[in-house]
């Protein structure tokens, strides 16, 4: 499914039972808890702390476009601390909404995989933290919809062709009745950038961390299955063609790209080498560049100073480069 799925997530959402919650408690306490869930946490594996208070803003919202940490996370960073493995598919933000925030993230549809990767650490967690459970609520969370299982189970979705095709706003709609929700690239209240959707979960009591992820995998397979089937559709017209092979050839010359630009002509490669128009590069390849070339990642490559004009220079100076 390669072709449609960029990425799968599990979240698991955990908080300490002998703690307020975060928005409740002190700057002292948020210290406190940082300090002991980092200790079980890296007892169990190697993970680097990033204490986010000592990082720049450029530094912190990179961390959000490598969707490591939530935006929500880099707000008010004294006493929050994110807890990284060393190949970045495993990170804990600590006192985000909630105490913790476990998250694994893998490529392609490994829903299960990265379920049961996060599973384990969480079993391994609550054998030295007292995580708060009611056997009638399950996992008590800070924001009610988060209680029972309190997993959040995601894939990051690329559907320029429903997109171009307008039909990502009827099957949002459709989506809510069977407790899913697809939202932009950043989740919550963000917009698709680059025809990328995440698409997730909305409910988490009354159901088994199973059923959700069953649900989630489905529902996505039939997504993919439309987004295929558009494809077809679109890609008869030479227009579109044409279009997916002049964005490479843009990429590999243009002098200056923003943002919105670079993400919508990496689409359109994305699309082109899914398809299997363009057979010079890989999927892989485009979804790292994706990642790459967002605002603050160019800014922490190239020089936190950069004006907004250098920034779209450096952009197009590193996407020629990767690409020619």
């Amino acid at each position: 499914m390669s072709e449609a799925v960029v990425s799968s997530r599990i979240r698991l959402a955990r908080n300490l039972s002998d703690y307020p919650f975060p928005v409740r408690m002190t700057q002292s306490q948020k210290i406190e808890l940082a300090d002991k869930v980092s200790a079980v946490a890296k007892s169990i594996l190697d993970f680097d702390r990033i204490d986010m208070q000592n990082l720049s803003k450029t530094q912190a919202i990179s961390l959000v476009e490598q969707h490591l940490i939530s935006p929500e996370f880099i707000s008010e960073p004294v006493g929050k601390t994110l807890l990284l493995s060393k190949d970045k598919t495993i990170s804990i933000m600590i006192n985000e909404e909630d105490h913790i925030r476990l998250q694994v993230i893998m490529p392609d549809l490994r829903l299960t995989e990265a379920f049961a990767v996060a599973d384990e650490l969480d079993t391994k967690l609550s054998k030295s933290l007292n995580f708060a459970y009611s056997e009638k609520l399950g996992y008590l969370t800070a924001c009610p919809t988060n209680l029972g299982t309190a997993m959040r189970a995601s894939v990051m979705l690329h559907l320029p062709a429903l997109q171009r095709s307008r039909a990502v706003a009827r099957i949002s709609s459709n989506l809510s009745k069977l407790g899913l929700t697809i939202r932009g690239i950043y989740g919550e209240s963000s917009e698709p950038v680059g025809a990328l959707y995440q698409l997730s979960n909305q409910v988490s009591l009354g159901i088994s961390e199973q059923a959700a992820i069953d649900n989630l995998k489905n529902i996505c397979s039939q997504l993919v299955t439309q987004e295929v089937k558009a494809r077809e559709r679109i890609l008869k017209d030479i227009e579109v063609t044409d279009t997916v092979c002049r964005s490479l050839g843009i990429l590999k010359t243009a002098r200056l790209l923003n943002h919105n630009e670079a993400m919508n002509l990496l689409s359109n490669v994305r699309l082109g080498v899914a398809q299997k128009i363009i057979e010079s590069l890989t999927l892989s390849s485009i979804d790292k560049l994706m990642c790459d070339v967002q605002p603050a990642s160019i800014l922490q490559s190239f020089g936190e100073e950069l004006s907004v004009q250098e920034r779209d220079i450096k952009r197009a100076d590193y996407l020629r480069e990767k690409l020619n």
